[in-house]
């Protein structure tokens, strides 16, 4: 991964230096809240509902143990023993003191990270692939360029105050980890029919109050025109989007209300005038960054002592089954870590777990941790010879759940617990649904499904294509669910329709019981997942599910 270098630090150390002072006036009340707002937003800092909240960058979801570790430190040392994993590859930490932020991102420099542009009306931290690096279906490494991308956007002078925020996504792999199509901008790595390896440039994609798919506005852009063309993109945005009103001012609304091929053109027009600026040296440093992403010297080892610990322990075979993916090399494994243990809140991982995850990836993981927009740990390199060794170190964890893909592995986001735009809980609606579901012992049988779940309509848990996305409104002072049925996060992208009217609180577990009883009466063979039920059947037959009383008196 790309390691800092002088100028890198001394940025980091002058932004943090900075700030410090900024907090000290801030305390000493020279300056008001309204003041510091946008001074901290900034630097990753929120006001929630009950405390201020450090939303930390993991740029492409990359760790080193030394990193997570560092991460471990400051969940103990200036919280409360534990952090939050999101959606956007980053980690939350809920309740820090405003007088201990300065040293949290002084111990974060320490080990090449910062909070900066994880929040405000610039571009946002730059994900990709979980799997990147180490993914069988992979073309190449997409983590340079989301790198080079995540250098450039860093403190550019014309993109810190825009209309609304702008999130980025890459992605080079064939099937779609990184929900590209839910993002402001995504860049997926492609190849033409001459063998040219290139880019396509989806626009215009997101959730929130007004879900969108994006769209394609380039199919195949040589290399050396991304970051120009990325430029030119943001750019037209930034002058021609909305800023009347906040809610109508990202930029799948300017694309929809421009038509894409009106966008496009624009696009083109300022690119014209910016592409002479880049004289190459993007794709020097390009060619520099991809030195720090060498793949790990894979190691060649028999594999018995796996095939013999499948084969004799069923429990550790569920896990493998469950919780493991096809790595590109021979004889390794993608392992997923689960931090959804049933009765869990979704994404949280406790200091000392944190350090065993460490651990393991330094002990068998080639020192390298992926975290994933799902709210899982990804340990990208393991060769199958250990996975007996770091199965036994994650079940002494409590982080050998094996519910990879399943019921339980629900992405929620922090809701009315913590968030101060929330309208419902999400955390205990996730855990109550884990635990039914376990207490039923019928996830397995169930298969793959995505449940998602968001406490208001900034879609912040990615309701909109969950399979089962469950939305949480405020109605009339009580909290109000409303599910959605159809919705794909993968390349096949699809917002979700909603089913009916919204349940109540204690309603709501009850529902999504019926519903998933519903589908396993309704699918044609245990290999039909609900997704692929739902779109051979479509609504009615599950919303009569949903929705029995409406059903009888309509009979």
């Amino acid at each position: 991964m790309y390691q800092y270098n002088d100028f890198d630090k001394d940025f980091l150390a002058e932004r943090n230096r900075q700030f410090r002072a900024q907090v000290e006036r801030r305390i000493a009340g020279n300056l008001t809240e309204d003041e510091f707002k946008p001074l901290r937003l900034m630097n990753g800092l929120y006001l929630q509902l009950h405390a201020y909240m450090l939303r930390v960058a993991i740029p492409y979801g990359t760790l080193k143990s030394a990193q997570m570790e560092t991460l471990a430190l400051l969940a103990e040392k200036w919280d409360k023993g534990y952090g939050h994993f999101t959606t956007r590859q980053n980690i939350q930490y809920n309740w820090p003191k405003l007088t201990d932020v300065p040293d949290m991102l002084d111990a974060l420099g320490e080990v090449g990270m910062h909070a900066i542009q994880t929040s405000g009306n610039t571009i946002r931290n730059v994900t990709a692939d979980h799997f990147a690096g180490a993914a069988a279906d992979e073309l190449e490494d997409p983590r340079p360029l989301a790198e080079l991308i995540r250098q450039w956007s860093t403190d550019h002078p014309e993109f810190q105050f825009m209309g609304r925020k702008f999130k980025i996504a890459v992605s080079a792999a064939k099937q779609d980890r990184a929900v590209l199509k839910a993002h402001d901008l995504a860049v997926r790595i492609v190849q033409n029919d001459k063998g040219e390896t290139g880019y396509q440039i989806i626009v215009g994609g997101g959730l929130g109050r007004t879900p969108m798919i994006g769209k394609i506005l380039h199919d195949f852009l040589p290399r050396e025109d991304l970051l120009p063309y990325i430029e030119a993109t943001v750019s037209v945005w930034n002058q021609v989007g909305r800023r009347d009103n906040k809610y109508k001012a990202r930029i799948k609304i300017t694309v929809h209300e421009t038509g894409l091929d009106e966008f496009r053109a624009l696009v083109d027009a300022r690119y014209a005038t910016i592409r002479p600026t880049f004289t190459g040296v993007d794709q020097e440093l390009l060619a520099d960054i991809k030195e720090h992403f060498a793949a790990p010297a894979f190691r060649n080892a028999p594999t018995e002592a796996f095939d013999a610990e499948y084969e004799k322990n069923a429990v550790f075979r569920s896990w493998v089954d469950t919780n493991l993916s096809e790595h590109r090399a021979s004889g390794y494994s993608i392992v997923t870590v689960s931090l959804k243990k049933q009765g869990a809140t979704p994404g949280d991982a406790t200091a000392d777990q944190m350090r065993v995850l460490a651990q393991i990836a330094r002990d068998y993981g080639h020192d390298e941790l992926r975290i994933s927009h799902e709210q899982n740990v990804i340990l990208p390199h393991v060769h199958k010879s250990d996975l007996p060794a770091v199965y036994a170190a994650l079940r002494a964890a409590e982080l050998h759940t094996a519910n990879i893909g399943l019921v339980s592995d629900i992405i929620a986001c922090p809701g009315m617990d913590y968030c101060a735009l929330a309208t419902a809980r999400s955390i205990p609606v996730a855990q109550q649904i884990a635990t039914r579901f376990d207490e039923l012992k019928i996830e397995h049988d169930i298969g793959h499904l995505q449940i998602k779940i968001s406490g208001c309509i900034n879609a912040c848990g990615h309701h909109h294509v969950g399979h089962i996305g469950i939305l949480g409104l405020d109605r009339a002072g009580v909290e109000n669910y409303q599910i959605t049925l159809g919705g794909d996060a993968t390349w096949d992208a699809a917002i979700g329709q909603r089913a009916g009217p919204g349940f109540a609180y204690d309603e709501i577990v009850p529902a999504i019981e019926r519903l998933i009883s519903g589908y396993l009466e309704l699918r044609e063979s245990p290999e039909e997942t609900f997704i692929e039920a739902y779109r051979r059947l479509g609504l009615a037959p599950f919303k009569a599910y949903l929705y029995p009383e409406a059903q009888a008196n309509a009979a």
